[in-house]
């Protein structure tokens, strides 16, 4: 039996490998971290993998423990990893356990600012409808997968969302540097990360690393419409090919809308292709392919109106999805909600990028909790600094979510459409009963 303990196991993407990892025959799932909260909360207690108890106990890292897997959550100093380092025991960051685990699969990798949820999303469905067997880690609930990470022996792929993020507390290198692709698909570069990347260049910096990381003879994906995508391919090692694509603009009718999606979409045809995949076989399949969970996820329709939620939140991802909603309704008055809820969104340095993000909606509103900011101890902002950094008038700010909550409802729908985009809840709002009721206006 091979024990697997996980430090800060109640992270999004920690809980799905910890349950990928313990459904596998001959392991056993311990884990730990100070706080936990739904869906990982049920999805572990479920799984009989929830702590007994929340906080650290260095006291249970033991000899016997075949490996620690280290969360981002948990600080260089957790008592835990001190323990296991003084034990000598074996360490992997989440990116590290992957590849450890697929090492001999081919593997697709997806990434860049925005998209790559989605796209991976679309590479998986397809497969999945193909009955081509695949391992994979992606950032969303997918309709006919149980859960967001799978790890097998039996699969000959791997299909990962590639993360531009930090790895680990012992490891300040991007997510995505770990996978090392046959296949790897950029679909753009919109800084963000601030906190991570001070500076746009050093943001770029990260994804032409990642190009570098394709193994010899693979294939590197790319979004042409980006230029510093372009400067990368062009300068990308001789042994791999590149493939330049934009928008999908066939004759087959799909359920997802957008350009961006479209592009997506392109790219997922092109990654599935590189792995035998005949190209009217994908466009088949992925014409019932609904979207992922929280992306232009439709979540309430009238007979007048209708209702998305989507994740929202860095300046590309924004006015891509506003920009989508309008053009799929273009009759119906546009009502657009968002949150600025990272760390990157927050900071006063970084507003500037939210420049026209909402410009194609009808009333846009802003929202931010003033304590967060204070949480995460950055230099406070005010809601004229906000407003004046998406620089166009129908844009209205809120501190209170309260506010915000009343502001919506005080609005007549009839030919609406409400979109609703966070990484977050505005602070408690269960987004699909509030559109629902708003929409019925109850």
């Amino acid at each position: 039996m091979t024990h697997i303990h996980f430090i800060a196991i109640g992270g999004a993407a920690m809980h799905n490998l910890a349950l990928a990892v313990a459904s596998k025959e001959g392991y056993q799932v311990t884990g730990s971290d100070d706080e936990i909260f739904d869906p990982a909360l049920s999805h572990l207690r479920d799984a009989g993998l929830l702590p007994d108890e929340m906080g650290w106990h260095p006291e249970r890292i033991t000899p016997d423990i075949d490996a620690i897997i280290l969360g981002m959550h948990a600080r260089e100093d957790n008592p835990e990893l001190v323990r296991a380092r003084e034990l000598g025991l074996k360490i992997y960051s989440f990116p590290e356990y992957l590849y450890e685990q697929t090492k001999d699969k081919i593997r697709i990798v997806v990434g860049g600012s925005h998209g790559k949820t989605t796209t991976t999303s679309m590479i998986l469905y397809v497969l999945n409808r193909l009955g081509i067997e695949a391992d994979y880690m992606v950032g969303a609930q997918i309709e006919g997968f149980e859960r967001m990470v799978r790890l097998s022996d039996t699969a000959k792929y791997a299909v990962f969302e590639g993360d531009e993020y930090l790895t680990s507390p012992l490891d300040l290198r991007s997510k995505f540097l770990w996978y090392h692709p046959h296949v790897a698909i950029l679909t753009g570069i919109a800084w963000d990360h601030i906190n991570v990347f001070p500076t746009f260049p050093q943001y770029v910096d990260t994804f032409r690393q990642f190009v570098h990381t394709i193994e010899p003879n693979g294939s590197f994906i790319f979004y042409k419409g980006d230029e510093n995508l372009r400067t990368i391919a062009d300068n990308a090692q001789k042994d791999i090919i590149c493939i330049p694509y934009d928008a999908y603009e066939g004759n087959v009718s799909m359920n997802v809308f957008g350009r961006h999606n479209m592009q997506n979409l392109q790219a997922a045809m092109l990654a599935c292709h590189c792995i035998g995949v005949a190209p009217d076989d994908f466009y088949r399949e992925i014409s019932t392919f609904t979207g992922a969970s929280n992306r232009l996820e439709k979540i309430c329709e009238t007979d007048t109106c209708v209702a998305y939620k989507d994740f929202a939140h860095s300046p590309s991802k924004l006015k891509a999805t506003v920009n989508a909603v309008r053009e799929r309704y273009p009759e119906k008055t546009l009502v657009a909600a968002m949150e600025l809820h990272t760390f990157s969104s927050l900071m006063a340095d970084f507003l500037p990028q939210y420049k026209g993000c909402m410009v194609e909606a009808d009333t846009a509103f802003v929202y931010f909790n003033p304590k967060v900011i204070e949480h995460k101890r950055l230099t406070p902002i005010s809601k004229e600094e906000v407003r004046d950094a998406f620089g166009t008038k129908n844009v209205e700010v809120f501190t209170s979510s309260e506010e915000l909550q009343n502001k919506l409802k005080s609005l007549h729908y009839k030919n609406t459409a409400l979109l609703m985009m966070s990484s977050g809840t505005f602070d408690g709002i269960n987004i699909k009963e509030f559109a629902t009721q708003l929409l019925n206006g109850e």
